[in-house]
């Protein structure tokens, strides 16, 4: 068979088009993150928050392209290695954050925090540090100018410096508080006393309440917003025909309602904003749901039904389209696709006798974690 020249032009032509492809593949899978946005790997657009929560994003630049696109591709066909980081003899409701490269988690009446290996799929078995205060459970809690705000079954609100021994702990509500939210300064808290207050956290005002919401219903998840104008609650939906209400941040005025025709008992157990103007929710109704403050505060923009009608306790996102979602039933860990109606992925984390929910689930470029009743596992998708 004759062997085939190419003249110079048209070998940089061939060259021209072979480039383009592979532009259009790495759009396609979008190598930039895990599976299909720019957020996690360093490049996110959003200047207010990290919808993903990390502080741990790899940098784009560190890391090679044939890395990212073998890990994109392995997020966008489900393969990953599952293990178990943590383990605990009673059954918990854990909470979780990670920040840089440490992950915190709450077991009982402490807040433990522990360093990640360098593979990411595993911790040193020594605590960082342990933060105690409670008389009950933690419930919630999160990280906001190197502080953990804490949320705990005995009525109070927990305040404790990362770095040094400063702890606060003050009696916020008359039950439980199942939720907080800290940013710029202004502390939030949700109860089961039916009511939302706003709090300083200015060291000198710690524990002087500045509002106290009236919202006729348990709270069960609340956000403040990336302008620091309002924050959004989700209460139970029983005595409030919507479980999703946004409340002005200084005067603690009702602004507004989302969404109409909400079933009795449809609670809003996970809330979270990605922008000003955009905000995810999901909870008993087995629904997660994408509102758009913009377009209409009746409707929301989308919505993603779980298709074995769990309750849906958590939620993360990347601010882009990946969307992970955490079930009451079998450990279930479920991705979606936000461009698509149907599940991406699920994975079932326990089996049948030890069933749990999926409390919690954070996410970073590489790794999935997961805290159940009584595990804390991870899904590897750097190494599957």
């Amino acid at each position: 068979m004759p062997r085939a020249f190419f003249s110079l032009a048209t070998f940089q032509r061939l060259r021209s088009t072979w480039v383009r492809a592979e532009l259009r593949a790495s759009t396609a899978l979008d190598l930039s993150s895990p599976p299909f946005s720019l957020g996690p790997w360093g490049g996110h657009g959003d200047k207010h928050r990290d919808p993903v929560g990390l502080g741990r994003a790899t940098l784009l630049s560190s890391v090679p392209v044939k890395e990212r696109v073998k890990v994109s591709q392995n997020w966008r066909l489900g393969r990953c290695r599952e293990g178990t980081l943590l383990k605990w003899r009673c059954s918990q409701m854990p909470w979780m954050q990670l920040e840089d490269d440490s992950l915190y988690i709450s077991q009982a009446n402490f807040i433990l925090a522990y360093q990640f290996r360098p593979d990411g799929a595993s911790l040193n078995r020594r605590p960082l540090g342990v933060f105690a205060g409670h008389d009950e459970d933690v419930c919630h809690f999160v990280l906001a100018s190197s502080h953990i705000i804490s949320a705990g079954g005995d009525g109070k609100i927990g305040v404790h410096k990362i770095h040094s021994n400063f702890a606060v702990k003050y009696s916020a509500h008359e039950q439980e508080v199942n939720c907080v939210d800290c940013k710029g300064g202004i502390i939030v808290s949700g109860s089961r006393d039916r009511t939302a207050k706003v709090w300083p956290l200015a060291s000198g005002r710690l524990g002087q309440c500045l509002h106290t919401i009236q919202t006729e219903d348990r709270v069960w998840s609340i956000a403040i917003s990336p302008l620091l104008s309002s924050f959004v609650t989700g209460t139970a939906c029983c005595a409030h025909f919507s479980p999703l209400r946004i409340w002005d941040l200084n005067s603690g005025q009702l602004m507004t309602h989302l969404g109409s025709d909400f079933p009795p008992g449809a609670g809003v157990l996970d809330v979270t904003y990605e922008s000003p103007s955009t905000l995810l929710s999901c909870g008993y109704d087995t629904y997660v749901r994408y509102w758009d403050l913009r377009t209409s505060v009746r409707k929301c923009v989308m919505e993603w039904e779980e298709p074995h009608d769990s309750t849906l306790y958590c939620l993360q996102t990347d601010g882009n389209h990946l969307l992970a979602t955490g079930s009451s039933y079998y450990g279930v860990v479920r991705l979606w696709d936000r461009r698509q109606r149907a599940c991406l992925h699920a994975f079932p984390l326990t089996s049948t006798p030890l069933s749990s929910p999926v409390y919690c689930l954070r996410f970073t470029t590489t790794h999935l974690y997961a805290a159940l009743s009584y595990n804390l596992h991870v899904l590897d998708f750097k190494n599957p």
